[in-house]
């Protein structure tokens, strides 16, 4: 029995440091896909996070603004001592019968008052303003972080894209390579055999070094696209990022429906323009209405103490409560009021041409990514028989090489052909949907649910 704990104990001690390593790989490596990546920067992305962060700020000053409604309550205190009394004048009848005044003293050398107020808004523009456009400002910053979010899952599909074509096109440099490194193997053998000259496989050791120098070339192209991405995704520049995909998947995805009809409003750029709108149609009925007087109910409690002494002052008080209205009514302005309902009007006026430019823009912009997206579709349709007809000629000519029908120049340019088919077959379907990116975003349909 002690013989199975102590070789229980001596494994746990031999795998533990395996294990640690594991955790540690497992700590630092991640591997996402495409959604992974987008749920991610949704979460993490710091331009994202202040959109949020500006819709709570916005929504502190709505509830700022709408604590006007609530009643107003303060209170006051005051002491102040007189080293020499005011005094009042009184009407008095002198000795002589006639008239003169007399000189009193008005108040004590110790007066103190402590008093409560209170004042209820019954009726303020400026009130009345905030409340009407805490919608519409709620509904601007929430549009804001739409937006903000669009171009993150925009920019995150982009950079995923990208790296996954530079990887895609690593494995086919890497095939290259490997069929590269056979050729030469087959040629320096048959230099050796004295069947054909030297030029061979020279030929061939100049194209294993071009696919070699290509080979470095993407590896650190990786490096930098993959930097890329985990900036956009909002992810830690010392994590090591792996990307999972799935290329049927992917060839499935790039496709989407051309016949969709632009709708302007689905664009958040377009509907912020329109809430904006709305809050400056506000701004011109407030100053339409300006004119009108603010009422409020008031209403006050103080407490008033007099003494000559400062340590009699408090012993007895002087109550003086009142409740009562308040209006104000502007009367005139120096013509305030009209420039700035003019001003307001412009405004509005300015943002309804901003809406007729913003269509134009979006137009352009659909019918740019409509005609990138087709373009693409069919260049990639075109270039995946290309893949197959490539592979074909580089068996029959690699085959006939050997048999001494054709020469190695042959093979180098069936395999140069090859490698070029299937690397522009990658790009086209990389570039298909990248392209799709842009017209699902000039729809307005890239949501990031």
């Amino acid at each position: 029995m002690k013989k199975i704990r102590r070789l229980f104990v001596s494994n746990i001690l031999l795998f533990l440091p395996f294990t640690l390593l594991a955790q540690t790989t497992a700590d630092t490596t991640v591997t996402v896909t495409l959604q992974q990546s987008i749920d991610f920067a949704l979460k993490n992305q710091p331009q994202v996070k202040q959109a949020n962060i500006d819709e709570q700020i916005n929504e502190r000053d709505i509830k700022i603004s709408l604590s006007n409604w609530l009643p107003q309550i303060g209170t006051t205190g005051q002491y102040q001592h007189y080293f020499q009394r005011p005094s009042q004048i009184a009407a008095g009848t002198s000795t002589g019968g006639a008239g003169g005044s007399q000189q009193n003293l008005a108040v004590a050398h110790n007066v103190s008052t402590l008093g409560v107020q209170a004042s209820q808004v019954i009726y303020n523009n400026d009130v009345l303003q905030a409340s009407r456009a805490s919608k519409y400002s709620r509904q601007y910053y929430k549009q804001n972080t739409e937006g903000s979010k669009i171009d993150v899952v925009s920019d995150v599909s982009k950079a995923f894209y990208d790296v996954l074509l530079s990887q895609r096109q690593l494995d086919i440099i890497k095939e290259d390579i490997v069929r590269l490194r056979r050729s030469l193997k087959d040629a320096y053998s048959r230099y050796q055999a004295g069947v054909v000259d030297k030029t061979d496989y020279k030929q061939a050791t100049i194209a294993l070094n071009n696919s070699l120098a290509s080979q470095k070339q993407i590896q650190e192209a990786i490096k930098s696209k993959s930097a890329y991405l985990k900036q956009v995704m909002g992810l830690d520049p010392g994590r090591s990022l792996a990307l999972s995909y799935d290329s049927t998947r992917l060839q499935g995805e790039a496709v989407i429906d051309t016949n969709q009809v632009l709708n302007y409003a689905n664009r958040v750029e377009y509907r912020l323009l329109q809430t904006q709108k709305n809050l400056l149609n506000l701004n011109v009925s407030y100053y339409k209405w300006s004119f009108l007087p603010s009422l409020s109910a008031v209403g006050g409690y103080s407490l008033a103490y007099f003494n000559d002494s400062f340590s009699k002052l408090y012993n007895n008080s002087y109550p003086t409560s009142f409740a009562g209205l308040s209006l104000s009514i502007p009367i005139f302005t120096g013509g305030k009021r009209l420039q700035n309902l003019a001003k307001a009007r412009l405004q509005v006026e300015r943002t309804d041409l901003d809406l007729i430019n913003s269509r134009n823009a979006i137009n352009t912009e659909y019918t740019q990514a409509l005609a990138n997206y087709k373009s693409n579709y069919f260049n990639w349709q075109t270039l995946n028989e290309n893949v197959a007809l490539a592979k074909d000629v580089y068996k029959v000519v690699n085959l006939q090489y050997r048999e001494g029908i054709k020469t190695y120049l042959d093979v180098i340019v069936s395999q140069a052909d090859l490698r070029t088919a299937e690397l522009n077959y990658y790009n086209a379907l990389f570039q298909l949907l990248s392209s799709k990116i842009d017209l699902q975003r000039a729809m307005g349909i890239l949501q990031p649910e």
